[in-house]
Protein backbone atom coordinates (compact mmCIF):
# COMPACT_ATOMS: atom_id res chain seq x y z
CA UNK A 1 0.00 0.00 0.00
CA UNK A 2 1.36 3.22 -0.99
CA UNK A 3 1.03 6.53 1.28
CA UNK A 4 -1.39 8.23 -0.76
CA UNK A 5 -3.89 4.73 -0.72
CA UNK A 6 -2.85 4.88 3.11
CA UNK A 7 -4.00 8.71 3.55
CA UNK A 8 -7.12 8.42 1.55
CA UNK A 9 -8.62 5.14 3.69
CA UNK A 10 -7.09 7.25 6.91
CA UNK A 11 -9.24 10.09 6.20
CA UNK A 12 -12.63 8.02 4.88
CA UNK A 13 -12.23 6.33 8.59
CA UNK A 14 -11.90 9.66 10.61
CA UNK A 15 -14.98 11.01 8.81
CA UNK A 16 -17.40 9.70 11.92
CA UNK A 17 -14.83 10.83 14.33
CA UNK A 18 -14.87 14.30 12.96
CA UNK A 19 -18.22 14.12 12.81
CA UNK A 20 -18.95 13.09 16.46
CA UNK A 21 -15.96 15.41 17.74
CA UNK A 22 -17.59 18.15 15.27
CA UNK A 23 -21.35 18.02 16.74
CA UNK A 24 -19.89 18.01 20.25
CA UNK A 25 -17.58 20.58 20.33
CA UNK A 26 -20.27 22.66 21.30
CA UNK A 27 -21.00 20.21 24.41
CA UNK A 28 -17.52 20.89 25.96
CA UNK A 29 -17.96 24.06 27.44
CA UNK A 30 -14.75 25.75 27.56
CA UNK A 31 -12.32 23.96 25.19
CA UNK A 32 -8.89 23.83 26.56
CA UNK A 33 -5.35 22.47 24.68
CA UNK A 34 -4.98 20.02 27.62
CA UNK A 35 -8.89 18.67 26.47
CA UNK A 36 -8.66 18.55 23.22
CA UNK A 37 -5.59 17.03 23.08
CA UNK A 38 -6.71 14.31 25.34
CA UNK A 39 -9.68 13.35 23.25
CA UNK A 40 -7.85 14.02 20.07
CA UNK A 41 -5.00 11.39 21.26
CA UNK A 42 -7.99 8.77 22.80
CA UNK A 43 -9.92 8.76 19.47
CA UNK A 44 -6.56 8.36 17.78
CA UNK A 45 -5.66 5.41 19.88
CA UNK A 46 -8.50 3.40 19.83
CA UNK A 47 -9.30 3.97 15.66
CA UNK A 48 -5.92 2.34 15.16
CA UNK A 49 -6.26 0.13 17.96
CA UNK A 50 -8.92 -1.24 16.28
CA UNK A 51 -7.25 -1.34 13.47
CA UNK A 52 -4.68 -3.36 14.15
CA UNK A 53 -6.33 -5.63 15.89
CA UNK A 54 -8.86 -6.13 12.72
CA UNK A 55 -5.51 -6.48 10.96
CA UNK A 56 -4.47 -9.78 13.78
CA UNK A 57 -7.57 -11.30 13.60
CA UNK A 58 -7.87 -11.15 9.85
CA UNK A 59 -4.16 -12.83 9.67
CA UNK A 60 -5.63 -15.64 11.76
CA UNK A 61 -8.13 -16.58 9.75
CA UNK A 62 -6.64 -15.68 6.34
CA UNK A 63 -5.38 -19.03 5.64
CA UNK A 64 -9.35 -20.40 5.65
CA UNK A 65 -10.91 -17.78 3.74
CA UNK A 66 -7.95 -16.81 1.33
CA UNK A 67 -9.92 -17.40 -1.69
CA UNK A 68 -12.81 -15.61 -0.97
CA UNK A 69 -10.94 -12.71 0.67
CA UNK A 70 -11.29 -9.94 -2.07
CA UNK A 71 -15.21 -11.02 -1.60
CA UNK A 72 -15.31 -10.68 2.21
CA UNK A 73 -13.23 -7.37 1.89
CA UNK A 74 -15.69 -6.03 -0.13
CA UNK A 75 -18.65 -6.95 1.88
CA UNK A 76 -17.01 -5.59 5.14
CA UNK A 77 -16.29 -2.49 3.64
CA UNK A 78 -19.78 -2.31 2.14
CA UNK A 79 -21.28 -2.50 4.91
CA UNK A 80 -19.37 0.03 7.27
CA UNK A 81 -19.35 2.08 4.13
CA UNK A 82 -22.93 1.17 3.00
CA UNK A 83 -24.01 1.85 7.24
CA UNK A 84 -21.90 5.33 7.18
CA UNK A 85 -23.64 6.67 4.05
CA UNK A 86 -27.27 5.67 5.08
CA UNK A 87 -26.47 7.50 8.24
CA UNK A 88 -25.62 10.14 6.40
CA UNK A 89 -28.29 10.44 4.29
CA UNK A 90 -30.86 10.14 6.92
CA UNK A 91 -29.64 13.10 8.81
CA UNK A 92 -29.95 11.54 11.92
CA UNK A 93 -27.10 13.26 14.03
CA UNK A 94 -26.21 12.36 17.79
CA UNK A 95 -24.47 14.91 19.56
CA UNK A 96 -22.22 13.09 22.16
CA UNK A 97 -21.32 14.79 25.27
CA UNK A 98 -17.12 14.15 25.56
CA UNK A 99 -16.49 15.92 28.67
CA UNK A 100 -16.49 12.94 30.67
CA UNK A 101 -13.85 9.70 29.68
CA UNK A 102 -16.44 6.74 29.72
CA UNK A 103 -17.92 9.40 27.02
CA UNK A 104 -14.87 9.78 25.25
CA UNK A 105 -14.37 5.97 24.99
CA UNK A 106 -18.06 4.83 23.95
CA UNK A 107 -17.71 7.69 21.31
CA UNK A 108 -14.10 6.72 20.02
CA UNK A 109 -15.04 2.91 20.01
CA UNK A 110 -18.43 3.59 18.16
CA UNK A 111 -16.33 5.74 15.57
CA UNK A 112 -14.18 3.21 15.38
CA UNK A 113 -15.45 -0.28 14.61
CA UNK A 114 -14.92 0.56 10.33
CA UNK A 115 -11.24 1.09 11.45
CA UNK A 116 -11.82 -2.87 12.78
CA UNK A 117 -13.70 -4.01 9.27
CA UNK A 118 -10.92 -2.15 7.75
CA UNK A 119 -8.18 -3.81 9.58
CA UNK A 120 -9.79 -7.48 9.03
CA UNK A 121 -10.34 -6.59 5.24
CA UNK A 122 -6.49 -5.48 4.71
CA UNK A 123 -5.31 -8.90 6.62
CA UNK A 124 -7.18 -11.39 4.50
CA UNK A 125 -6.22 -9.25 1.08
CA UNK A 126 -2.98 -10.52 2.19
CA UNK A 127 -1.20 -7.30 3.37
CA UNK A 128 2.19 -7.71 4.79
CA UNK A 129 3.01 -5.70 8.07
CA UNK A 130 5.46 -3.43 6.55
CA UNK A 131 2.29 -2.53 3.71
CA UNK A 132 0.23 -2.02 6.64
CA UNK A 133 2.40 0.08 9.13
CA UNK A 134 2.07 3.51 6.99
CA UNK A 135 -1.89 2.75 6.89
CA UNK A 136 -1.91 2.23 10.53
CA UNK A 137 0.21 5.27 11.49
CA UNK A 138 -1.78 7.53 9.05
CA UNK A 139 -4.90 6.53 10.78
CA UNK A 140 -3.54 7.56 13.84
CA UNK A 141 -2.50 10.94 13.08
CA UNK A 142 -5.47 11.19 10.15
CA UNK A 143 -7.70 10.58 13.23
CA UNK A 144 -5.66 13.09 15.87
CA UNK A 145 -6.09 15.70 13.40
CA UNK A 146 -9.68 15.28 12.28
CA UNK A 147 -10.30 15.02 16.24
CA UNK A 148 -8.75 18.67 17.09
CA UNK A 149 -10.59 20.29 14.03
CA UNK A 150 -13.95 18.86 15.14
CA UNK A 151 -13.28 19.95 18.27
CA UNK A 152 -12.06 23.19 17.69
CA UNK A 153 -14.42 23.58 14.83
CA UNK A 154 -17.81 22.66 16.67
CA UNK A 155 -18.52 26.32 17.25
CA UNK A 156 -17.67 27.21 14.19
CA UNK A 157 -19.02 25.06 11.74
CA UNK A 158 -21.89 23.57 13.75
CA UNK A 159 -23.23 19.91 12.71
CA UNK A 160 -24.16 20.53 9.53
CA UNK A 161 -20.83 19.30 8.18
CA UNK A 162 -21.12 15.93 9.64
CA UNK A 163 -23.61 14.42 7.71
CA UNK A 164 -21.95 15.60 4.89
CA UNK A 165 -18.11 14.17 6.06
CA UNK A 166 -20.62 10.50 6.88
CA UNK A 167 -21.57 10.25 3.27
CA UNK A 168 -18.15 11.17 2.00
CA UNK A 169 -16.46 8.54 4.12
CA UNK A 170 -18.83 6.19 3.72
CA UNK A 171 -18.59 6.57 -0.72
CA UNK A 172 -14.97 6.71 -0.36
CA UNK A 173 -15.35 3.18 1.67
CA UNK A 174 -17.72 1.56 -1.18
CA UNK A 175 -15.37 2.68 -3.59
CA UNK A 176 -12.47 0.57 -2.17
CA UNK A 177 -14.36 -1.78 -1.56
CA UNK A 178 -15.42 -1.91 -5.04
CA UNK A 179 -11.64 -1.52 -6.00
CA UNK A 180 -11.02 -5.01 -3.67
CA UNK A 181 -13.25 -6.60 -6.57
CA UNK A 182 -11.50 -5.40 -9.72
Amino acid sequence: MNILEAILIAVSLCADCFAVTLCSGVTLGRITLRKVAAVALAFAIIQSGLLLAGWLLGSLVASFVIKASHIIGFLLLLYVGGSMLWEGIRGKEEVRNLSGWKNVIIGGIATSIDAFAVGVADSLEGQQWNGFLPLLVSVFAVTALSAVLGICGGRAIGSRAGRWAEIAGGLVLIGIGVWMLL
